[in-house]
């Protein structure tokens, strides 16, 4: 009997670990003999040989609820992006772990960068032969992933987007004399986060009176006369933009001044709203004000999605059958299945039509000028931040499952 290996990698997610848990259920069910294994930090742990067994750690209903319930990645996370040429010694020392510890299925918890990961491990497999079976599964806040619907992680990340901006919106109003507060929102190539900032209104709540997306250049100009037009019709104006927003030369708003980039060459971003407050303080003359929302938009367990969780632990089990029915090489994906009544079905496709690909906001959601989204657009994100849940709590903090 062969044994299983998961891990998590990139950015956290509040979702994360619904869908380690939704896989753990899967090997159970579907491979009751196996030791399951987790490896600590991602690919890291796999060459370190930092693994875990996640049969003694989740045995209960109550500890894998609990555990879908917690923020943040509970095996750990690595941005670490393998070698293009598939014969560096790193793969080597990689299959042989595999071999050592009996792994007949790999799954892989990530985002666009994580995916990169598992088309590199899926096409040495194949080239040496290895039956092993390798699976990517998808999360991402930035819900920027091609082929899916949408990702896991998402729809609690929207909601809790969603809500900030309404709450913010309502607290600006209180004061009668002019003002705008600016609001940065995390996405840094794709707005689907930030374009979440409008989905209040479809219910006639306070929401974002303007919204910047990074599908398209960012002019401070028109933001400026923009923010003059809106002033016309109310004193207090909230903005939602995203921290990837950049004008026509690609020039990132909130690029980091001292040009560091991470592992994949991204560059760091942070101020994109403080800058732009301050072009408003100085240029309108009003009260300014910029909040970035920064981690908490990733790891918010008080404002969970129920749909999303719910999703994100079938997403677990459908990776555990795709593997158990012999595939390898795929990530799995979201079906939104047709008609008005929201629902999705199970799917998957070859890793490499995901790896370091983008999904973009269509352009014929961002409204003329680029300062809004469409309600069709927000009509399709809505489902997704739909239901409460009852997370474990002690002493009236949430109680947060750790793997030890």
């Amino acid at each position: 009997m062969k044994n299983l290996l998961i891990g998590q990698s990139g950015g956290p997610t509040v979702a994360i670990n619904a869908t380690l848990s939704g896989i753990i259920k899967g090997c159970r069910e579907l491979y009751p003999d196996a030791v399951i294994y987790g490896a600590r930090n991602g690919v890291k742990g796999i060459l370190g040989e930092n693994f875990v067994c996640l049969n003694e750690q989740v045995q209960t209903n109550s500890q894998a609820y609990a555990l879908e319930t917690t923020p943040a990645a509970a095996l750990g996370s690595c941005r670490m992006k393998l070698p293009a040429n598939l014969s560096e010694s790193i793969y080597d020392n990689i299959f042989s772990t595999f071999k050592r510890y009996n792994i007949g299925a790999f799954f892989y918890i990530g985002g666009n960068d994580s995916m990169d990961t598992v088309e590199k491990l899926s096409r040495k497999a194949e080239e040496m032969g290895n039956p092993i079976r390798i699976i990517g599964v998808p999360k991402t806040i930035d819900n920027d992933l091609p082929f899916t619907d949408h990702t896991p992680g998402f729809g609690s990340a929207a909601k809790y987007v969603a809500t900030t901006i309404q709450e913010i919106a309502c607290d600006c109003a209180v004061y009668p004399e002019p003002s705008v507060t600016i609001v940065e929102i995390m996405g840094r190539d794709a707005g689907w986060l930030t374009a979440s900032a409008g989905i209040p209104r479809l219910f006639g709540e306070d929401c974002a009176d303007l919204i910047y997306l990074p599908e398209v250049n960012f002019s401070s100009d028109a933001f400026l006369d923009d923010i003059r037009r809106k002033f016309k019709e109310k004193n207090n104006l909230v903005v939602a933009v995203s921290e990837g927003i950049h004008d026509e030369k690609g020039t990132l708003y909130g690029a980091d001044p001292s040009g560091s980039k991470d592992v994949f060459g991204h560059t760091m971003l942070s101020g994109a709203a403080s800058r732009l407050s301050e072009l408003v303080k100085r240029t309108i003359g009003c009260k300014s004000r910029s909040v970035e929302l920064n981690i908490p938009q990733r790891c918010a367990s008080h404002c969970l999605s129920a749909t999303d969780i719910s999703e994100s632990v079938s997403l677990g089990r459908a990776a555990v059958k795709a593997a158990y029915e012999g595939k390898t090489g795929l990530m799995i994906t979201y079906v939104r299945r047709p008609g008005k009544q929201y629902a999705i079905d199970f799917g998957s496709v070859p890793v490499a039509q995901t790896a370091n690909k983008t999904k973009y906001v269509p352009k014929e959601h961002i409204l003329p000028g680029g300062c809004d989204v469409s309600d069709e657009l927000l009509r399709e994100l809505a489902p997704l931040i739909v239901g409460e849940i009852d997370a474990p709590r002690r002493a009236g903090l949430p109680y947060h499952f750790k793997i030890k």
